[in-house]
């Protein structure tokens, strides 16, 4: 087990050293093509309902190679049909929420919920407002730690159009310091993520959450064949019976240890 990570005062974005190396998308993108005949193999599902949340700036072309696998393994995935994510504006909070209750009138049954970035602290709200339609929320390098005042590779876009957000989805107490989720929670992340500090996308471990540490990048975790794979196990669980995260002895190799995150050790935010 790895030591806990501390968390500054304030989280800082990531050097620029590591902005640049997220140009390693375009082949976690060519590798997750020339890959499909492997991942089209990997365990299959029982066909529940999986709705998938792109990152800030991103819409649903950009979860659209991930939705088509879920659905080659089974499951019967969707894209959020919200257009480009510019963050959290009324429309776009009342249309995830109606989507979710959508889905789930649809399914009668809980749904499973994939975010990337933006889109995992959609995710995980949704959780929080509504566990009873949730199964499983999964995070692909969601800040899930920010808040207001932390910063991040994007903030400057952030900013300029935080005036079109909702009020009350501004993020001032870190997610340390809220309820837990009363649904099995899946975080993973790379701490060479060039958009957001990694240290954000860390979550306690309990008998229900997890982080899971991969290689790339931030704007590769949707194409990541790791990340993948490890998104694939969790949803393959059966309805009831989630457990952490093992990769079998032949990946190993593609999972390095995952960090501990201790919120007893992160400052308070005033």
């Amino acid at each position: 087990m790895s030591n806990p990570v501390d968390a500054p005062v304030t989280i800082d974005a990531p050097p620029p050293w590591l902005v640049a190396l997220e140009v390693r998308a375009f082949g976690e993108r060519a590798a997750m093509s020339a890959s499909l005949p492997l991942l089209r193999r990997l365990p299959r599902g029982d066909g529940h309902h999986v709705i998938v949340l792109p990152g800030f700036t991103a819409g649903d072309q950009s979860t659209r190679p991930l939705r088509h696998l879920l659905r080659d393994l089974g499951y019967a995935s969707h894209g959020w049909r919200l257009g480009q994510n510019v963050g959290p504006t009324p429309r776009i909070v009342d249309g995830i929420a109606a989507l979710l209750d959508r889905i789930h009138t649809q399914a009668q049954a809980p749904v499973s919920l994939i975010g990337w970035s933006l889109g995992g602290i959609y995710a995980r709200e949704l959780a929080r407002a509504a566990p009873d339609l949730v199964r499983q929320v999964i995070t692909l390098g969601s800040p899930i730690q920010m808040i207001e005042h932390d910063r991040s590779s994007a903030e400057r876009i952030w900013r300029s159009l935080r005036h079109r957000h909702a009020a009350d989805f501004r993020r001032e107490v870190r997610a340390a310091y809220r309820p837990r989720l009363d649904v099995p929670t899946t975080s993973i992340y790379t701490r060479t993520d060039g958009v957001v500090s990694f240290q954000a996308s860390l979550i306690r471990r309990t008998p229900t959450s997890e982080n899971i540490r991969v290689y790339g990048s931030h704007c590769g975790l949707g194409f990541n064949n790791a990340a993948v794979y490890a998104i694939a196990d969790r949803l393959a669980q059966p309805k009831g019976q989630w457990r952490h995260f093992s990769a079998p002895l032949l990946l190993k190799g593609a999972f390095p240890c995952a960090d501990d995150f201790d919120p007893t050790r992160m400052p308070h935010s005033d």
